[in-house]
C-alpha cells in the first residue's frame, strides 16, 4: 500500500472518529442545557425543522416548538423542584453525511431529600451533518413502561 492510499484511509478512519465524537457531545450536551434552563440552546441542537417526538407527551416540530415545551409550566416546575436530565451513551450508525443513534434517557426527580428515576425511555436519533456540524432532525423518545414501542426503538 502506497503513502497516498494510507493517507487516504488514515484521514478516512479520522473523520468518521471526529464524526462520532461530535454526535456523542451532541447528545451529551441535552441534559445540561434543559436543566440549567437554556431552551434555546437546547433547541439548536436540532436542525432548523427539526422533530422532538416526546411519547406520551407531544410532536414537536422545529426549533421554536422544541423551546417552548422546556419553557412550559411542566418543564418548569420540574426545574423548581430539582431535575436531572440524563442520557446513557449512544450506540450511533453512520451513513456519510446522516447518522443513526440509540440511546437510554432518564429523568430524575428530586422528592423531598431523595431523588427518583421519574421517567426511564429509550431513545432514537436521526442525525444530519450541516454546514455548523451535527444536529438532529428527529428525536423519537418512548417510555419504558412494557409497551413494545420503547424496544421497537432500539432495533432500528
Amino acid at each position: 500500500m502506497d503513502i497516498d492510499t494510507r493517507l487516504a484511509a488514515l484521514e478516512t478512519r479520522l473523520r468518521a472518529a471526529e464524526d462520532r465524537l461530535a454526535i456523542q457531545d451532541l447528545i451529551a450536551r441535552y441534559g445540561p442545557l434543559v436543566d440549567s434552563g437554556q431552551s434555546e440552546a437546547a433547541a439548536a441542537l436540532w436542525t432548523s425543522n427539526g422533530t422532538y417526538d416526546v411519547g406520551g407527551m407531544a410532536r414537536l416540530e422545529g426549533q421554536a416548538a422544541i423551546a417552548s415545551i422546556m419553557e412550559g409550566e411542566t418543564h418548569q416546575a420540574l426545574l423548581a423542584d430539582g431535575v436531572a436530565h440524563l442520557l446513557s451513551s449512544p450506540h450511533i450508525i453512520m451513513d456519510g453525511d446522516r447518522a443513526e443513534a440509540v440511546c437510554h434517557s432518564f429523568v430524575a426527580r428530586r422528592e423531598g431529600e431523595r431523588w427518583i428515576i421519574w421517567r426511564a425511555s429509550a431513545n432514537h436519533f436521526q442525525l444530519r451533518r450541516t454546514e455548523t456540524g451535527w444536529a438532529i432532525a428527529e428525536r423519537i423518545n418512548r417510555p419504558l413502561d412494557g409497551s413494545a414501542a420503547a424496544p421497537a426503538l432500539f432495533k432500528h
